[in-house]
């Protein structure tokens, strides 16, 4: 690959990353290109030099949040699936994640935007969803079993339905009950018959 060519996608990658903060942070529509540009460094017209358009990049920067955590993990060796259901939980349901919202997980921040964004927003997230859910299987007890992903499911949507309440709530004593009292409930699920 050429010099310039090698520029144009780090450049590309450099919006993606920023604009998946960036949504993470004030949703799918919360942002405009000629902002985003502009807090890259770069002009408005650039943009079209990398995306066809606005859905285009809305899509490339949903599946680049989805998959962040992962690829942090797999940069440093570890392989996300080894992580103990325990571990995950703590740091997921913790005061931190919730606290930064645009470096987390980007269902907990864009579910409703994504339920009613495009069709290619919808099948990247089924995608994360599918791999998410896999991911979580594999933490469970016996994880080829039909109970192991019931379960998984059922942890994955409590976790981000709780990490999204105890953002919502503008009370810290609720919003710190509600990672605590979940985080408690799932690490029972393992167990639970």
């Amino acid at each position: 690959m050429g010099r310039s060519q090698l520029e144009k996608q780090k450049t590309h990658e450099r919006i993606v990353t920023l604009a998946a903060k960036r949504l993470r942070e004030e949703g799918l529509e919360g942002i405009g290109v000629a902002d985003l540009m502009k807090e890259a460094g770069l002009t408005v017209g650039g943009f079209y030099k990398h995306f066809g358009s606005r859905d285009e990049l809305v899509a490339e920067a949903v599946e680049s949040a989805i998959g962040s955590s992962r690829r942090q993990l797999e940069e440093k060796g570890i392989a996300p699936e080894s992580i103990p259901l325990s571990d995950y939980v703590d740091g997921y349901l913790s005061e931190r994640h919730r606290d930064q919202c645009g470096e987390g997980c980007a269902y907990a921040a864009l579910t409703a935007d994504m339920a009613r964004s495009s069709d290619a927003v919808r099948t990247v997230a089924t995608e994360g969803l599918q791999r998410n859910f896999e991911t979580m299987t594999a933490r469970m007890p016996e994880p080829e079993t039909a109970e192991a992903r019931r379960k998984a499911i059922i942890a994955s949507c409590l976790m981000t339905g709780a990490l999204g309440l105890a953002r919502v709530a503008n009370d810290e004593a609720l919003s710190n009950e509600i990672l605590e009292t979940v985080k408690e409930f799932v690490k029972t699920l393992p167990q639970a018959k």
